[in-house]
């Protein structure tokens, strides 16, 4: 389970499939959320979500099944806190780069680029990272 942002991105999964993945993806996105200090409207933002409701419930476990754009927006998170670990091993150091303004980002940090609630600028930030990870 520990690599299910290799899992969802790009692949149609199974009902099956996104049931048993679905708990262990939130565990691990609130875990992060935390490293990261992400408030509750970040969590939203990056999830696509408006309602602050729906977040509480899912951040208790009360959900059986998430629909593949929620588990590929997770699997995203997953893969950018793995790559910016591996990039920046002084965990200290990589979530402080998450806030940090990046030319990449037109002057954005990396967190601001996610924050945008499209899916597309939680790839962007992905592809940015494992390039440079591709290159170490």
């Amino acid at each position: 389970m520990d690599r299910i942002d290799e899992l969802v991105v790009g692949r149609a999964l199974s009902r099956d499939q996104r049931l048993s993945l679905t708990l262990p993806a939130l565990r691990a996105f609130f875990a992060i959320a935390q490293v990261w200090q992400l408030t509750t409207e970040e969590q939203l933002r990056i999830f696509g979500l408006e309602s602050r409701s729906t977040l509480a419930r899912w951040r208790r476990g009360e959900i059986r099944i998430l629909g593949p754009e929620r588990l590929e927006r997770i699997s995203y998170v997953l893969g950018i806190f793995r790559a910016i670990n591996v990039l920046l091993p002084v965990p200290e150091r990589a979530n402080r780069w998450m806030h940090c303004p990046n030319e990449r980002f037109g002057g954005r940090s990396a967190l601001q680029q996610m924050l945008s609630g499209n899916v597309g600028d939680l790839h962007v930030v992905r592809r940015y990272l494992d390039s440079h990870s591709a290159g170490s």
